[in-house]
């Protein structure tokens, strides 16, 4: 026989819903405020805000000109967040990114001076044009939101989120991320092309004006944190749970395998997607959705990224969705 329904039930649900209101409330502004800036970029959008609503990080990948840098500088110009752009280039230095320890004559005694790490959204543009030591000095803070610099850890700030932007691979001048460094990020996000409409829209837009100095914030730090607090309570149901270890499960069937990080992402980035879609709880089609970006990136081994967007592909066929009932009973 069914529970009856006490008041008690009845103000949590309340407060649950509200605060979920909040939340969808908060990931609209951002998306209509981005696209304010960014034409047919909707979808590219969505995946971030999952991202950025998952805790994770961000690598958006294409040819020079597609709006990388701009969707990155649009994000976080629309959330009232510390933010720190870092161009990278082949003389860049790992203390140039996380910071370093230097003797102030004044007080007799070594200083640390902060690098653009300490803030709330650090943009690595063209991260993969520095050397491979530079690149590692990510590594830390993006798995662990801390730096150690001269034996001394110190935390970052949160949120924190890092939206690095990278060349293809074949491009002159560039260092390949080591697979260590693929693994931190949660999504791997192409830009894709315009349409002819969307590219005429463009003209239209910024003919006469720049619309990305004229966007402001939408919401604050704290909320920020609230949303990824929040992205981590949509539920997800045992069936949909195995279906994801089923998923990564089969990466490692093709010697390809994903690292269990990755099977982590893969649950995060769906919560996320599920938030961004106004839903507290996942739905196959999340999982799904995400898979690409999550997985591909992961895939070890010498594969072109067709190559491995088709071994993803193949996998979602192969494994049967599990039908069932995905909200959470309450």
């Amino acid at each position: 026989m069914a529970r009856a329904t006490s008041r008690e039930d009845v103000r949590k649900c309340k407060k649950t819903s509200g605060g979920y209101m909040e939340i969808n409330s908060i990931l609209s502004g951002i998306e209509e405020n981005v696209s304010k800036v960014m034409i047919g970029k909707r979808e590219v959008t969505r995946r971030l805000l999952a991202s950025l609503a998952a805790g994770g990080h961000v690598l958006l990948e294409d040819v020079p000109g597609t709006g990388k840098t701009v969707l990155a500088r649009a994000l976080a110009k629309s959330m009232g967040c510390q933010f720190e752009r870092v161009q990278f280039t082949p003389d860049l230095l790992p203390s140039d990114v996380t910071g370093l320890s230097f003797f102030n004559q004044e007080k007799g005694a070594f200083t640390f001076k902060e690098g653009p790490v300490f803030t709330n959204i650090l943009l690595a543009d063209e991260i993969n044009r520095a050397t491979p030591r530079t690149q590692s000095s990510l590594l830390e803070c993006m798995a662990e939101g801390q730096v150690t610099v001269d034996g001394e850890t110190r935390v970052l700030s949160a949120p924190f989120f890092v939206m690095a932007t990278q060349n293809p691979v074949e491009t002159i001048g560039c260092f390949p991320l080591p697979e260590a460094q693929l693994d931190r990020f949660i999504m791997k996000i192409h830009m894709g092309s315009l349409s002819a409409p969307e590219e005429r829209q463009m003209i239209d837009q910024f003919i006469n004006a720049e619309p990305l100095a004229e966007i402001g914030a939408v919401c604050s730090a704290e909320d920020i944190k609230k949303l990824q607090e929040t992205c981590r309570q949509v539920y997800v149901h045992d069936d949909l749970r195995d279906y994801i270890v089923a998923l990564v499960q089969a990466t490692r069937q093709n010697k390809a395998g994903v690292s269990p990080r990755g099977t982590l992402a893969l649950l995060r980035a769906s919560q996320g997607y599920a938030l961004v879609c106004g839903r507290d709880y996942v739905v196959p089609e999340d999982i799904k959705e995400v898979a690409h970006d999550v997985l591909c990136h992961r895939l070890l081994g010498e594969f072109e990224d067709a190559q491995k967007s088709s071994i993803v592909t193949g996998i979602l066929n192969s494994i049967e969705l599990p039908t069932e009932d995905w909200k959470a009973k309450r």
